[in-house]
């Protein structure tokens, strides 16, 4: 006989994989800082097969719009360059005997728009999954109230104590897409 607190512990590692989701979608995103982020999972066609970027080399960033590839071995160089060329990313590339130097380009006042409005859909993205889970978790407390397995005062203390979680959950995204948007600048 679950109680309401089991209930909402049992959901709160599902809560927590959402916001990391979103964590790791927004290192992704290009900022006027250099990241490895930003390259380490590009695909890379490398001998017939498909490998991270962040398998063939160390990736490091020297300065703020500099992003530095040293591959593990020199053959992994023209594949590696390929695929950058081919990502999107808009970084001019230089191989500088046995590295690969990315310059980040600044951003435009445009680019940064876009970039807050892509911020803005992937912090909605992440609370409709919340908002999802909230409703499964808040479906199966009344139902153990129905149930007869929890009292009706534990059923509003239960949904209470959910929205306490969620709303922790709300304003850490809430941080974490302003930081991301302070970067921006």
């Amino acid at each position: 006989m679950p109680t309401y607190k089991e209930l909402i512990d049992k959901a709160k590692p599902e809560f927590e994989k959402s916001f990391k989701f979103l964590e790791g979608e927004l290192a992704k995103i290009r900022t006027s800082r250099a990241s490895p982020a930003l390259v380490e999972d590009i695909e890379v066609n490398a001998f017939g097969s498909k490998f991270s970027l962040k398998q063939l080399g160390a990736i490091s960033t020297p300065s703020n719009n500099q992003i530095v590839i040293q591959p593990w071995d020199i053959s992994y160089i023209e594949p590696i360059e390929k695929a950058i060329a081919q990502s999107g990313l808009g970084m001019s590339c230089a191989v500088d005997k046995n590295v690969i130097r990315l310059n980040l380009p600044m951003l435009t006042e445009e680019y940064r728009l876009s970039l807050g409005k892509i911020l803005n859909e992937k912090a909605e993205q992440a609370k409709q999954v919340m908002r999802r889970q909230r409703e499964d978790v808040w479906n199966k407390i009344q139902a153990a109230q129905k149930a007869k397995e929890i009292s009706e005062d534990d059923k509003f203390r239960g949904k209470d104590e959910l929205q306490k979680v969620v709303d922790g959950y709300q304003e850490k995204i809430k941080a974490l897409v302003e930081k991301k948007k302070n970067e921006l600048v």
